[in-house]
């Protein structure tokens, strides 16, 4: 069986190497049926990608030397939490001018993730644990993936790949909520 790891190598390109970070993780979320077959589509979170990432950068770029799951997988939380907040207020959560340090500043950033769960998802419990756990499982994943493309820290390369991975968290973030809010995309006839 061929693993994830195994398909990279050093000459991928980021776009390809994205790509087979959404295959992985869809594959993977689709097995524990975090996800459907076929991907949402919500604009308004994945237009506020680009304003999120810009922010978080600084912080998950910092962290990502002694924590990198905790890095990657903070952005998989985020990707949650604006599909929530899309899904509830967003007439109030679309102009808060920094969503990101919105949520960062509630309980800092070592703590996001849990303000996530526990005030944003409401999560207790079984719920809370196991959303740890699957996100942790994916933060493994999408690190052991870059890691396995071996870029020169401090690089372009290294950023971008940086970059690609958080993208793909948050979206797949965002997916997982938009699922378990019972949104489902199914193709017409």
């Amino acid at each position: 069986m061929r693993t994830f790891a195994n398909v990279f190598n050093k000459n991928c390109d980021m776009e390809s190497f994205e790509e087979l970070l959404r295959k992985d993780l869809h594959q993977f979320l689709l097995s524990m049926k975090e996800v459907d077959e076929r991907m949402p589509e919500c604009p308004d979170v994945e237009e506020k990608w680009e304003e999120i990432a810009k922010a978080y950068i600084p912080d998950g770029i910092r962290e990502f030397q002694d924590f990198p799951s905790a890095s990657l997988g903070w952005m998989m939380y985020i990707g949650m939490a604006v599909a929530k907040m899309w899904d509830t207020e967003w007439e109030i959560y679309s102009k808060i001018e920094d969503l990101y340090v919105y949520m960062r500043d509630k309980r800092g950033y070592d703590a996001m993730d849990e303000y996530i769960r526990e005030e944003v998802l409401l999560l207790q419990g079984v719920d809370y644990t196991v959303l740890e756990k699957v996100t942790g499982e994916c933060a493994s994943r999408v690190y052991n993936a870059l890691m396995h493309q071996h870029l020169e820290p401090g690089t372009k390369d290294a950023f971008n790949g940086y970059v690609a991975c958080l993208h793909q968290l948050y979206l797949f973030g965002a997916a997982m909520q938009l699922k378990r809010m019972g949104y489902h995309m199914t193709k017409m006839n």
